[in-house]
């Protein structure tokens, strides 16, 4: 028989940094979920990550106290700054450009992002990734 769902909660989490300190272990502990459990688990499925990345992830907990993890891939804002070597984005996107980007760049983006996006193919996941650039004020050379 299948397990019954207490509910889900959605947090993002730096990449092999989980730890019980906040905003992790508040969130977890208010829900009975083991959070040494947790961190644990999590810091295992995300050692190949690269470390301190933001990874939303999505924790289903169940009444037995017992959870499941949907670890995704780190946002695509995370790779854009990345790639532009910026901190943040522009303040007035549309109006002045925070930075640059390459083509190539976008692509590897978006090969990476395709698991996590809605797209069927990696020209679709391209568009995407574009959009996003063009809200944050990064430029596509």
């Amino acid at each position: 028989m299948a397990k019954k769902v207490a509910g889900q909660l959605k947090l993002q989490v730096p990449a092999g940094k989980a730890n019980p300190s906040p905003p992790v272990g508040p969130a977890l502990g208010q829900r009975g979920i083991n959070i040494m459990e947790f961190c644990k688990a999590f810091n295992a499925k995300t050692q190949e990550m690269e470390p301190g990345a933001p990874c939303p992830t999505v924790i289903t907990y169940y009444v037995d106290k017992s959870f499941t993890m949907d670890i995704k891939t780190p946002p695509a804002s995370y790779y854009l700054k990345k790639a532009a070597k910026l901190k943040g984005g522009a303040n007035n996107p549309g109006k002045e450009t925070a930075g640059t980007v390459t083509v190539k760049q976008v692509r590897e983006i978006a090969e990476a992002k395709m698991a996590d996006l809605n797209a069927n193919d990696v020209e679709g996941a391209m568009q995407i990734i574009l959009g996003s650039a063009r809200s944050m004020g990064i430029e596509v050379k």
